[in-house]
């Protein structure tokens, strides 16, 4: 049986989806961008800027989930330029335990919603 995870401290859904759904222990957020959860303005003013709000986006809907980035197994990270990934990389890297990272790929793709640069979402276990 499947729970819908919402919050209000993480950005409202642009379209037909939820923030996250729960299936058992295992939660599947969808991707998260540079929307100020308070305000639903884009924060892309630098990469690394853009990165840390996804980021602490994602981190609201664990904890929602009453879930941790240590609870993370797989991450997916959609970038619109290559050259960006050094400092996405390292806002990203922040989040995590070196020793239990949890997996991931990193693809650059042509065009994200609202013209962001960095898409992320992440697939939990508790």
């Amino acid at each position: 049986m499947k729970k819908i995870i919402t919050t209000p401290h993480a950005p409202a859904p642009i379209g037909p989806y939820n923030q996250a759904v729960l299936v058992g222990n295992t939660l599947y957020t969808s991707g998260q961008i540079a929307l100020d959860p308070k305000t639903g303005a884009l924060v892309i003013d630098d990469i690394a800027t853009e990165t840390n709000l996804v980021m602490k986006n994602l981190k609201a809907v664990l904890e929602a989930a009453n879930m941790t980035f240590e609870h993370v197994i797989k991450a997916s990270i959609f970038i619109s330029n290559m050259d960006n990934f050094a400092q996405i990389n390292d806002v990203y890297g922040s989040f995590f335990n070196d020793e239990t990272a949890p997996a991931r790929e990193t693809v650059q793709v042509a065009r994200l919603p609202k013209d962001v640069n960095v898409e992320i979402s992440v697939i939990a276990v508790k």
